[in-house]
């Protein structure tokens, strides 16, 4: 209390020290002679740098800035313990960086972001910082459409233990990627989209190889790229591989799915998105034998025969993400070989799929495990459906339904099924009123009932995750040194639903990306938790 009290009536313009209150020392039995009144000592000032800096990492960054104004040495502890730091990286910043890095010296993940409008830092800019900070291990650049690839070469030759790199809409181009990837033997995560420097060269372009980092690398994405087909090298001579994630990137990539699935390897995850791949890309997937997390997102090549190949090889399978976008090319018998094959299944997300209360029971009574089930913009998902996976899903968590033709009769079922079920997620059915939510509120006390009945408008918004390999910052910060600030630690229906298919499609139209946005937030914040 005494550390409280001093520091919040310390001014910063104030020499006066902060001094803990005097204490008497009394007579006891432990101390029989006593030693009279201790007068002005100062407690805080006997706290070692060590417990000092470990208190200000578990701080947030505006306490850290404020507990920096208290004295020299707090200022100098403070900024010596700052391993996180986030700098808006205008051309001005040059001239800052002496005097930045000397007080925070010991940066080891540092975050250079430039607004589009704005002039970005060059390569002598970033080539200071790779001296100043020769233990750097993480690296995000975003909008620094100033550096070349002379400024990256000597950035990684000065930064060599650099773990993770991530660059979005940057200009440097193959030589500069390579130059990472030659240097950087300890590279782990490499995540790189809009890189526009990569379209140089037309047909005879240069290719991106792994270099010093074939073996450590685990984790690619590659966001946005038009010709990301130089990857390819990339991708395929990392036989450590862990995750690969292909998001609106040009070019077909089921070669690349084919090399990698015909040799050994370690893949648990893949996300593709909007990207060229069609059935033989899923086959070559089936030959991912540790397989266990799997997006296809808007892959309209992909059908039921894709689906089928990779459930009955994968047994590892525990989180499976499909949009279907509308097609009807992966159905019932594509969910009916999910259910039959997938017993370690603890998440489904199905988008713009059309399943029936046949696919979804045998997915209920087969998929013991499944926790978390999200059906986004189906037109079949309606009452009987919903009402089979409340009768059925004995292990769901979390369920959220969207754009679906579901009525509060279905949504009833869950006052008696799913004894598990924690949350459930409605929005945009038209045919769920506040009435039923509330009455549902009423019946089970610990479930959580999310509605949203006012938004009916469909959406057209781009999909999923995508930033997933490159998580943002809370913001950039400003060039003055005592406004620096850490960086805040992406088949046809069944005839016996053609009526209330064709009153379905009069009201809503077509779902964008976002559902698969939502659902995957949806799942991850419960995971946090």
């Amino acid at each position: 209390m005494g550390m409280s009290s001093c520091i919040s009536g310390y001014s910063p313009g104030s020499s006066q020290r902060c001094t803990a209150p005097a204490y008497k020392t009394e007579t006891s039995p432990y101390n029989p002679e006593g030693s009279g009144i201790l007068r002005n000592i100062d407690y805080i000032s006997e706290i070692p740098d060590e417990c000092l800096a470990i208190i200000f990492q578990s701080l947030s960054s505006g306490d850290r800035k404020q507990c920096s104004l208290v004295s020299r040495r707090w200022l100098l502890v403070e900024g010596q313990s700052r391993h996180r730091l986030s700098l808006s990286a205008q051309s001005e910043l040059l001239a800052n960086i002496p005097s930045l890095f000397a007080r925070f010296d010991s940066v080891t993940k540092l975050v250079l972001r430039c607004e589009r409008r704005l002039v970005s830092i060059n390569d002598d800019a970033l080539v200071l910082i790779s001296l100043r900070c020769p233990n750097l291990i993480r690296l995000k650049l975003r909008g620094c459409r100033e550096l070349t690839d002379v400024g990256m070469t000597a950035f990684a030759k000065n930064c060599k233990g650099l773990k993770k790199f991530s660059c979005g809409s940057c200009m440097f181009g193959v030589k500069g990627m390579n130059a990472v990837l030659g240097h950087c033997s300890s590279l782990e995560e490499l995540s790189v989209k809009r890189l526009r420097g990569s379209n140089d060269g037309g047909a005879a372009a240069e290719l991106i190889s792994p270099g010093a980092a074939a073996l450590s690398l685990k984790t690619i994405c590659l966001m946005e790229l038009d010709n990301g087909q130089c990857f390819q090298p990339l991708i395929t001579g990392c036989n450590n591989l862990k995750t690969l994630k292909l998001l609106r990137c040009l070019g077909d990539w089921d070669r690349v799915l084919e090399v990698i699935g015909n040799r050994k390897n370690c893949l648990v995850e893949v996300h593709l998105e909007r990207v060229q791949v069609s059935d033989a890309g899923l086959i070559a997937i089936s030959n991912f034998l540790h397989l266990e997390i799997l997006h296809v997102v808007k892959t309209p090549e992909c059908t039921d025969a894709g689906v089928t190949a990779v459930v009955e090889r994968c047994k590892l399978l525990r989180k499976l993400h499909i949009d279907g976008w509308r097609t009807n090319k992966i159905g019932n018998e594509g969910l009916l070989s999910i259910a039959r094959h997938s017993a370690n299944l603890q998440e489904l997300v199905l988008i713009g799929v059309n399943p029936t209360s046949i696919s979804l029971g045998a997915i209920a009574s087969n998929c013991m495990k499944l926790e978390r089930l999200a059906l986004c913009g189906s037109e079949t998902v309606a009452d009987e459906e919903i009402s089979c996976i409340a009768l059925k899903c004995v292990a769901l968590k979390k369920l959220c339904i969207k754009g679906c033709p579901v009525s509060d009769q279905g949504i009833e079922a869950f006052a008696w099924g799913c004894p598990n079920l924690v949350k459930i997620k409605v929005k945009k059915c038209r045919g769920v009123t506040v009435e039923v939510a509330d009455w549902l509120r009423a019946r089970k006390g610990s479930l959580v009932v999310n509605l949203d009945v006012c938004e009916v408008e469909a959406e057209a918004v781009d999909a999923s995750a995508s930033d997933s390999g490159a998580q943002d910052d809370a913001g950039a910060v400003p060039l003055a040194v005592s406004r620096v600030t850490v960086a805040a630690a992406d088949a046809d229906a069944p005839s016996g639903s053609i009526g209330r298919l064709s009153a379905f499609k009069s009201r809503f139209g077509l779902f964008g990306g976002r559902s698969l946005q939502s659902c995957a937030l949806y799942f991850q914040k419960g995971a946090h938790r």
